[in-house]
């Protein structure tokens, strides 16, 4: 083996380890199942795949952050309901007031709507940071507490009576053809990658996630940084229910009940390392499409829907596995 040929090998290994097989794997996908199913590729399919690699991206972006400090964040759906049902109730109750400005109705109703989806992220962050409880007891009691009360408020009926400016401008409008959501994923990520790239808030979060006791040691308020990674993550949780809320045009209080196990497998699936300290907004997007992807061609194929996520399970469970490869082989070379 000549001096070049290991030169080249070398830089095409320090290529695929910088950006992970992910990429690949995600124009594969995309490249069969255009050959099997030509549908794929109409537009108003792949605007559709767009659509909800958005939703997807942004509540998957909130996990990644929590995971990353060393956590985790099961409540994350129940927030999506919860704010969904105090955003249409408070839209509702503030056209009931008689408000002229249909604008600011919808602009309150929406800080309106988000304030106890934060608040539950405040209540996780302090038993997580201050009473150091297991964020999976902590954020499992709090999903159980924001569901209860978005189905008691509700009493299982949806709140509809939105205003079209709410639900068919932001729920279903558009901008050359892309939806709203995707303009605001585009920004929620770029906004999260500066953070996570160029301020002291985002290395500060892989500091307490690497090793929090070192973190502590070293002056920072490790409190601080964990408490903030899980108001953040109820925040973009939020964020995704006003926009579904919006998309269906009502509240309702089972509204992204599957979010919480989609974005925990979408941060797996991008390589935010379980442990702690570890990972990317760029892998966790792609991530987020790829499942979107894989979700939308088998229904396009026509796989029954109850083996979507045995499928969906495979996928999580061999890229656990390729990390925990990963791993031993860092630790090999170390």
């Amino acid at each position: 083996m000549t001096v070049q040929t290991i030169r080249t090998t070398a830089r095409r290994n320090r290529i695929l380890a910088s950006i992970g097989i992910l990429p690949i794997v995600l124009i594969v996908t995309c490249g069969l199942l255009a050959l099997y199913e030509p549908r794929f590729l109409r537009s108003s399919n792949l605007i559709n795949v767009l659509r909800n690699a958005s939703f997807l991206s942004i509540i998957s972006a909130g996990q990644m952050l929590v995971i990353i400090v060393g956590g985790f964040d099961i409540s994350v759906g129940a927030i999506v309901a919860l704010t969904s049902v105090s955003s249409a109730l408070s839209i509702v109750w503030l056209a009931d007031l008689g408000i002229a400005s249909t604008a600011m109705v919808v602009a309150l109703g929406c800080l309106l709507g988000l304030i106890p989806g934060i608040l539950v992220g405040f209540a996780n962050g302090f038993f997580v940071s201050v009473m150091k409880i297991s964020p999976f007891m902590v954020t499992i009691g709090t999903m159980t507490m924001a569901a209860g009360i978005a189905g008691y408020v509700t009493g299982g009926t949806p709140i509809y009576d939105l205003p079209e400016l709410f639900t068919r401008e932001i729920g279903r409008g558009s901008l050359f053809r892309l939806p709203y959501i995707v303009y605001a994923a585009a920004l929620v990520l770029c906004l999260l990658w500066y953070m996570q790239t160029q301020t002291r808030l985002g290395r500060y979060f892989y500091a307490v996630g690497g090793n929090e006791k070192a973190a502590r040691l070293s002056g920072l308020n490790t409190r601080k940084y964990i408490w903030a990674a899980y108001v953040l993550s109820a925040l973009l949780a939020g964020i995704v229910g006003l926009f579904l809320t919006a998309r269906v045009g009502s509240g309702e209080a089972t509204l992204g009940s599957n979010l919480m196990l989609e974005s925990i497998s979408v941060a797996v699936i991008g390589g935010v390392a379980l442990k702690g300290g570890v990972g990317r907004i760029p892998m966790v997007a792609l991530s987020a499409l790829f499942l979107s992807v894989l979700s939308n061609g088998m229904s396009l194929i026509r796989i029954d829907s109850k083996y979507h996520i045995i499928i969906i399970g495979i996928v999580i469970v061999i890229a656990v596995a390729a990390e925990s490869y990963r791993e031993r082989r860092r630790a090999g070379h170390g």
